[in-house]
């Protein structure tokens, strides 16, 4: 029990100011009580469903973080949290919306407290081009794990045998992501298909320069002081694939509400429950003791990266989304848990 305490200080921390902080801005947006409570319902929604939506993040996390330079895993559990509540809850956003609507940063702040209507419409008018380069990342974030020659584990044997033998036919991810990404494009019309396939480029872009920059400074003992090996480049990496998976609940978000400050604490709230459960991850060794969760974190990205690409022609609700990285990541744990037994009793 302390452990956890001690794990989850900061999030249970968040949680309470968060939600306090909701509640106050329902009452400073509506007047009244039953405005206030709204706004703490719809906080604490938005944390549940960041967390359901980001718990395959967590394994990933894990995954990369175990063999990292112990000063940049502390880094990343830092520096990495005012980067994904800050950066990707507040100022992504508003990103999008100023470059969308073409205008400055802070006409885009304003418009977000005054107008905020108008503030989702712009928002969701570019979801397809979110969609495109966060599935793309991610489905060769997914790809990249399976069509590996040097994977040992399999959990749907049959399948990932078949994945792996493609690892001698190079660029087979590539080629993969790209097939798909332009028959996406081809089924969208007019604008569309073309800022869908401009965007999935640029996230296979991105994820090719993370991927190379993170070799190259594996390689090297030091980059001038300022990196360990297995640091700086993975440190990239992970502040990218949060950005990704960060897509789908920060546009999910305004289906619930148009208050970009509101989305802010919410998620906020989820990621800060995310960070702490890489760090128990890390700590309690889970990903060896388990040896299928990370088969189920990455086929849930692999599905998720797929929802992505179809939520540019179909609304796909968010709880669906959540249900089945749940469902899958429930599914290789207990499949774990049978393989253990299962060598005990060998």
């Amino acid at each position: 029990m302390a452990q956890f305490l001690s794990t989850f200080r900061w999030p249970l921390t968040f949680t309470v100011v968060g939600l306090l902080l909701s509640f106050l801005l329902g009452y400073q947006a509506s007047g009244t009580l039953g405005g206030a409570l709204s706004f703490l319902m719809i906080g604490g929604v938005l944390a549940v469903l960041e967390i359901s939506l980001s718990f395959d993040n967590a394994i990933v996390n894990a995954n990369k973080l175990k063999d990292m330079d112990p000063v940049w895993q502390h880094r990343f559990l830092t520096w990495g949290i005012l980067i994904a509540v800050f950066g990707m809850r507040i100022v992504f956003p508003l990103a999008v919306v100023s470059i969308a609507g073409r205008i400055d940063p802070w006409s885009a702040v304003v418009l977000a407290a005054v107008e905020p209507q108008e503030y989702a419409r712009i928002m969701n008018e570019a979801h397809i081009s979110i969609a495109a380069f966060g599935g793309t990342f991610l489905m060769m974030v997914a790809l990249s794990y399976f069509i590996d020659e040097e994977k040992e584990v399999d959990w749907f044997r049959s399948v990932e045998k078949w994945l792996r033998a493609g690892a001698d036919i190079r660029g087979l991810e590539i080629a993969a992501v790209l097939v798909l990404a332009l028959g996406f494009s081809m089924a969208l019309s007019g604008p569309s298909a073309m800022d869908f396939l401009f965007s999935a480029i640029l996230g296979l872009v991105t994820f090719l320069a993370v991927d190379l920059l993170g070799q190259v400074l594996d390689r090297a003992d030091d980059v001038r002081g300022l990196a360990a090996k297995g640091g700086l480049g993975a440190f990239l990496y992970l502040e990218v694939l949060d950005a990704s998976f960060s897509f789908d609940g920060v546009i999910g978000a305004f289906a619930l509400t148009q208050n970009l400050f509101l989305i802010a604490i919410g998620l906020g709230i989820g990621a800060f429950y995310v960070r702490s459960m890489t760090i128990l991850l890390v700590e309690k060794g889970t990903l060896a003791e388990f040896r299928y969760l990370e088969h189920g974190a990455f086929y849930s990205i692999l599905i998720l990266s797929v929802i992505m690409f179809l939520q540019s022609l179909m609304h796909i609700p968010e709880w669906f989304t959540g249900l089945i990285g749940a469902g899958l990541i429930l599914g290789s744990l207990l499949a774990s848990i049978r393989h253990n037994q299962r060598e005990r009793r060998a």
